[in-house]
């Protein structure tokens, strides 16, 4: 099989602090929006590719800032969730999106299995398989590991408005999660979501039921709306508020 990615282009996955001391493991599976060269654009606008559908806006920076001030790894999705999303069972049938909001991906039509293959082996797997390796590695040195998932999601979707400016997600086990709801309602200035404005299940995700649940790890989903973490001011305020709140709830989870 052809591989997908030429010789010049970006790993796609990018790796930060994988020495890093903290407990946290942080994770954006829609960090990025590049499109292999040998898919084209997808057959989208170049105003589409910088809207949500492409990517997560504004996370890749805020994950970045929150592993610095923490000390935490963090692994980072290079390419665009249009190409495969890193954040679906490769079954899904929303994994590689022909329609996503209301935007058709004429990229995406009619795909055959061999190029869907192909998406996954360039793409999805060498991204799961890096956090598996690190997660491991920490396994076996006996670290102690919280995963966290991080995303943002718009503040309309198909014409609803979402009041939230945070939400928290999770599904089967709800002990950090509910650390990490009180302390952000007790910080009296944000609309928090509980399963709000997603939920994670089986179906519909991929990192935390894999590397967070089976795994028997603490693990919360954290999504920050877009619209807050556009620009440098807001990801920075929001990596050094998310980071406070995190270390807290570790404090909570793990009271001396």
């Amino acid at each position: 099989m052809t591989s997908l990615l030429m010789p010049h282009e970006p790993a796609p996955v990018e790796l930060i602090r994988p020495e890093g001391q903290s407990s946290f493991v942080l994770t954006a599976d829609h960090a990025g929006r590049r499109i292999p060269a040998r898919l084209g654009d997808l057959g989208i606008s170049a105003a589409d590719l910088v809207r949500h559908i492409a990517w997560d806006i504004g996370i890749a920076e805020v994950t970045r800032s929150l592993s610095e001030i923490l000390d935490a790894p963090a692994v980072l999705q290079t390419y665009s969730r249009l190409v495969i999303d890193c954040n679906r069972p490769p079954s899904s049938s929303t994994a590689i999106p022909t329609i996503s909001e209301e935007t058709v991906i004429p990229g995406n039509l009619g795909l055959s299995e061999a190029d869907a293959a192909q998406r996954r082996l360039a793409i999805f797997d060498p991204y799961h398989a890096a956090i598996g390796e690190l997660l491991d590695r920490r396994a076996a040195a006996r670290q102690k590991t919280i995963l966290v998932a991080m995303h943002s999601f718009t503040p309309v979707y198909l014409g609803e408005v979402r009041p939230m400016h945070v939400g928290i997600l999770y599904n089967r086990d709800p002990s950090f999660p509910a650390l990490m709801l009180d302390l952000l309602r007790a910080e009296g200035d944000l609309v928090v979501g509980d399963n709000a404005p997603y939920s994670v299940s089986d179906e519909s995700d991929y990192g935390i039921p894999v590397h967070g649940e089976h795994r028997a790890l603490p693990h919360v989903e954290i999504e920050i709306r877009q619209d807050l973490i556009e620009a440098a001011g807001g990801q920075w305020a929001w990596a050094q508020r998310m980071a406070r709140i995190l270390a807290e709830a570790e404090r909570r989870l793990y009271p001396c």
